[in-house]
């Protein structure tokens, strides 16, 4: 498939689209419920470790690029054909366990009207940040409708991968609201704190606000047949505890409450995120993502029992050579030896010039050292 063979769907107006309502479990949910990767997630045994990586949909793969060429960012997150291909890309590449959605976390800010855009090598940036109690009669709540095309991706995409797990996700509360209140991406995250310690009820206003939106969201594409969710928190790293207790777990927890009743795995990653374990496990996660820094063991004292981890190999280690990223793997897969359920990641994204192959290789020794 290439670009020139995809529909322009982009702004088309849909009708009768949207998905049903209801506490419902979709065919694909049936059909991956005894998957490998759904059942680390619930902490049963598993024929063997599975496997799959954070931005695995794009980035590293010379066909996504091709596909992507001249489409920017968000425009290709609104194309279900275009979606649906680059999702299935490194399932048919690398053989992961489960598939995650192509979008991006701004997209359902995006979709309720927020002036925004993913400048390359930039990020998402804003057009007027977020600060005043006015600005948020900006965030209206998110419908089915907004995002149609997230309903119609994932249809198509439950055809296609029978078995295998469909992981949905969104953007946690804080790190939306950093991106809203900076403007675009932050390395001190000076205003969104400004914003939190000086005005607490704005900022509790604003995450609830976001948490809402988040949810409604994530049910959409629940219904739509993901298999499991994650919560992308991916700036949280940037709070001492005592502040993500009182400022931003309530958000998050909400969150994971709302979508509760599905009963699908829900997932929370951040990075830097160490000294959080215990706390985002305490949000209502069913697992709960680890970066590079801590070691899976330590992770799992800190984290406590009833979860179960996910992680976490360096995303830079597989520049090395393979025998290399093969002994740091086994390093991951020794501290994960003893924990209740282990779906093996990296501790971040894949980053953009990983060479695929790489990928592809640990994914096989993943499998083949863990297979029982």
């Amino acid at each position: 498939m290439s670009a020139n063979d995809l529909p322009q769907v982009l702004g088309s107006a849909r009708t009768g689209e949207t998905p049903v309502t209801g506490r419902q479990t979709t065919t694909q949910q049936t059909a991956t419920h005894d998957s490998t990767f759904l059942k680390a997630c619930r902490r049963e045994p598993v024929s063997h470790t599975p496997v799959w990586f954070m931005r695995q949909a794009g980035r590293s793969l010379p066909e996504y690029l091709k596909l992507r060429e001249g489409i920017p960012m968000l425009e290709s997150c609104m194309r279900p054909e275009l979606v649906t291909e680059i999702t299935l890309q490194p399932v048919r590449r690398h053989k992961v366990d489960a598939a995650i959605y192509f979008s991006d976390i701004v997209v359902p800010l995006k979709a309720i009207g927020i002036d925004l855009d993913i400048k390359p090598g930039i990020g998402p940036v804003v057009a007027e940040p977020i600060r005043t109690r006015a600005d948020l009669a900006r965030l209206r709540d998110l419908t089915p409708e907004d995002v149609w095309y997230v309903t119609e991706a994932m249809g198509l995409l439950t055809a296609e991968l029978g078995s295998t797990p469909l992981i949905g996700f969104a953007g946690a509360p804080f790190t939306l609201a950093s991106y809203l209140v900076e403007g675009g991406p932050s390395r001190n995250h000076e205003h969104t704190k400004a914003l939190m310690y000086g005005d607490p009820e704005l900022w509790a206003d604003l995450l609830d606000r976001l948490a809402e939106i988040t949810s409604a969201f994530l049910k959409v594409q629940i219904e739509a047949g993901a298999s499991a969710v994650q919560l992308f928190d991916s700036w949280v790293g940037a709070l001492a505890p005592a502040d993500y207790r009182r400022s931003v777990m309530p958000a998050s927890a909400k969150v994971f409450e709302a979508v509760a009743s599905y009963g699908v795995p829900r997932i929370h990653f951040g990075v830097g995120t160490g000294e959080l374990l215990g706390l985002m496990g305490e949000a209502g996660a069913d697992v709960v993502g680890v970066d590079w820094r801590v070691p899976m063991d330590e992770a799992a004292r800190r984290v406590g029992p009833g979860k179960a981890l996910q992680g976490n190999l360096d995303p830079a280690v597989l520049f090395a050579p393979t025998e290399a990223v093969e002994t740091k793997t086994r390093e991951v897969l020794e501290a994960a030896a003893g924990l209740e359920g282990h779906v093996f990641n990296l501790g971040h994204g894949v980053l953009p010039t990983t060479d695929p192959d790489a990928l592809t290789r640990l994914v096989e020794y993943v499998h083949t050292q863990t297979a029982r």
